[in-house]
């Protein structure tokens, strides 16, 4: 038996505070948990909610929920994977069981319920630090050398496949691609606008490529992101939702989209109605962006809504099935069909964690990558 063990972890112990790098304990796996080594974990915007307090979790956390590893020990009952197995880490475990899994819904799993409020799914606490226990971002905590996690939340992948390419896997790629191609259902022949060009919606744009979208605008303030959309399928580009719609309008001669995603770093209230006058007949409004916790209210116009059949919808994970769309991209790799090395703008080490999200603040990523040594 390999753990407790003690390793390094990027810790948020307040919410407004940085991210503290420091050694922690970390305890054995229990039954039905795994003990994983991480090669990577990207850097994603919901870290950052943390910070800012948009989404509410209990402080302190280990933060990072998008990474890859091999399994280095494993728990009581684990039949699944296999000490050395590469692994891709989900931010949402599947049990395969309850109601949800039941009816085709797994990315909705009972198990995912307290994803964000810290102790592992038997209400318990792997991380320990500064005499305290220490919660795990969606029940992951990917900023950390070492992690132990539920094998609900693990996907085996193959044999070589590169583990830092792997690790975008665990949630940017997965959220967007399946924002576009399940939560939209974008068909070949469609058109699809996407609103924010950074780990999430460069997916989004690249989900809608592979469906076979006519046309797909990428909509982002940030030069740089526009330039980038256009690399991994994005047909037309601008530089807000305004010249987005007189673009839309003009190539469509005036039919609209089939449907926009919201892809941006936070949703507003305020978003969905600029969106929805984006679609025309029958388009669908998806939000994949996470909006303020204590927000409840949005402009948007009924009668617009019922008159024209127009739909708006929650995208979690994508609409995704872990187990069944993580092995399927990671191959759409491997023949070409979709990037993921272009979508790495800079490396970082743990240490560099905070200029990392200095980078993301600033529009300079779509994704930030920590590699671990």
């Amino acid at each position: 038996m390999i753990g407790p063990m003690r390793t390094t972890a990027a810790v948020l112990w307040e919410p407004g505070g940085k991210w503290e790098v420091e050694e922690v304990e970390l305890d054995a796996p229990n039954a039905g948990e795994v003990l994983v080594e991480l090669t990577a974990s990207g850097l994603c915007h919901s870290d950052e909610h943390m910070v800012t307090g948009d989404l509410p979790v209990a402080y302190p956390m280990v933060g990072g929920h998008e990474g890859a590893g091999r399994v280095i020990e494993i728990g009581p009952g684990v039949t699944e994977v296999a000490v050395g197995d590469p692994v891709v880490m989900t931010f949402l475990p599947s049990c395969g069981r309850c109601p949800y899994c039941a009816r085709g819904l797994p990315n909705l799993c009972n198990d995912g319920a307290g994803a964000t409020l810290g102790p592992q799914l038997d209400g318990t606490y792997r991380f320990h630090a500064r005499g305290e226990d220490v919660g795990q971002m969606c029940l992951l905590g990917t900023f950390a050398r070492h992690t132990v996690v539920p094998v609900k939340s693990v996907v085996k992948i193959d044999e070589g496949f590169p583990l830092d390419l792997a690790a975008l896997v665990g949630c940017g790629v997965t959220t967007g691609f399946g924002s576009a191609v399940r939560s939209a259902g974008l068909r070949a022949g469609d058109s699809a606008v996407v609103i924010g060009v950074g780990g999430i919606g460069a997916n989004a744009v690249q989900g809608a490529r592979v469906a076979g979208c006519r046309y797909v605008v990428a909509v982002d303030p940030v030069e740089f992101k526009r330039e980038q959309a256009l690399t991994l399928g994005a047909t037309h580009v601008a530089a807000s939702i305004d010249e987005a719609w007189e673009l839309v309008s003009e190539l469509t001669r005036g039919q609209l989209a089939d449907a926009a995603i919201l892809c941006t770093g936070v949703a507003e209230g305020a978003d969905l109605q600029p969106a929805l006058q984006l679609v025309g007949k029958g388009g669908r409004v998806v939000v994949t962006a996470l909006g303020h916790a204590e927000e409840d209210t949005a402009s948007l116009s009924l009668l617009e809504l019922t008159l024209y059949e127009k739909q708006i919808r929650g995208a979690l994970f994508g609409s995704s099935a872990a187990q069944h769309d993580v092995p399927r991209l990671l191959e759409m790799h491997n023949l070409g069909q979709l990037k993921l090395r272009e979508l790495i703008t800079k490396e970082y080490t743990l240490d560099q964690v905070n200029e990392g999200y200095e980078d993301v603040r600033a529009g300079r990523n779509i994704r930030g990558l920590i590699r671990y040594q």
